[in-house]
């Protein structure tokens, strides 16, 4: 019998296929960093997901029609802000309207002195509780939901204050004449209520136990919202800028120590 091809042919063939097998599976096997790294982008995918389901619920808990009572009852009372009457009859009075718009704010209580307990020299004592114009944070002062006016900035302080969370000083925006209204309380009726969709509320809390632990909140805070304060421009410099629970010191130790021994 005959062959076609001679043995060395048929080695060096048999050679050649099991370097390309072993070529192959070499590139089918991946490094710990490239495994690591898939792993991550997965986790980070079902993250994603997971907030995008988050956010329909969100809005399927918010878009559930309030149904009216037919018995409204009563529970508690209510503190807002209005105009004074004298304010609201002089040719400013829708002005200043539409600026409380922005900035009221509204304080529930069951009684109508609105008071809280306070220690004060080892005894406990009721007093009012203090209610404040709301302040305009960085944010809200650029949105274009509030559209504040030229004219209407001009009513307002900027000053900056400490945030225990974010650990930092955070500018606001408080209104300088906050004589111009006064308070109002009223009875709080309860006229309409919304229904409850358990299975809704079950899967909503679920997914937001997850997202807000403390990698997965991370995450998403630098993937999905970006870097923080990555969009902000430099602050401006301003003499209206207010000092509040800090304060800072042009002098160091050495020099007021040395300001102490001169005397």
């Amino acid at each position: 019998m005959q062959y076609k091809f001679g043995i060395p042919d048929l080695v060096s063939d048999t050679l050649c296929l099991k370097m390309e097998n072993d070529n192959l599976l070499l590139y089918r096997l991946r490094s710990t960093r490239s495994r690591k790294r898939t792993k991550r982008k997965d986790v980070i995918k079902q993250i994603r997901k997971k907030y995008q389901r988050s956010e329909v619920l969100r809005d399927a808990r918010r878009n559930i029609q309030w149904i009216p009572l037919d018995v409204p009852y009563q529970r508690g009372f209510v503190r807002f802000f209005v105009v004074r009457e004298e304010v609201i009859r002089s040719k400013d009075g829708e002005f200043f309207e539409g600026i409380l718009k922005k900035i009221n704010t509204w304080m529930y209580s069951e009684s109508r002195r609105f008071l809280k307990k306070k220690k004060k020299f080892g005894r406990r004592i009721y007093v009012e509780k203090e209610q404040k114009l709301k302040p305009i944070s960085s944010w809200s002062w650029s949105d274009p939901k509030l559209a504040f006016t030229a004219r209407e900035r001009q009513y307002f302080l900027k000053y900056e204050e400490y945030c225990p969370y974010r650990k930092c000083n955070e500018v606001y925006y408080e209104f300088t004449e906050p004589w111009r209204f006064t308070l109002r309380v009223r009875p709080n009726m309860i006229t309409h209520y919304k229904p409850v969709d358990f299975e809704l509320e079950k899967e909503y809390a679920e997914l937001e136990s997850y997202l807000w632990q403390h990698k997965n909140a991370g995450i998403i805070y630098k993937t999905i919202y970006g870097k923080s304060n990555s969009w902000r421009s430099e602050k401006e410099d301003s003499n209206l800028i207010k000092s509040r629970k800090y304060f800072t010191c042009a002098h160091t130790a050495t020099e007021i120590a040395e300001s102490f021994l001169d005397v």
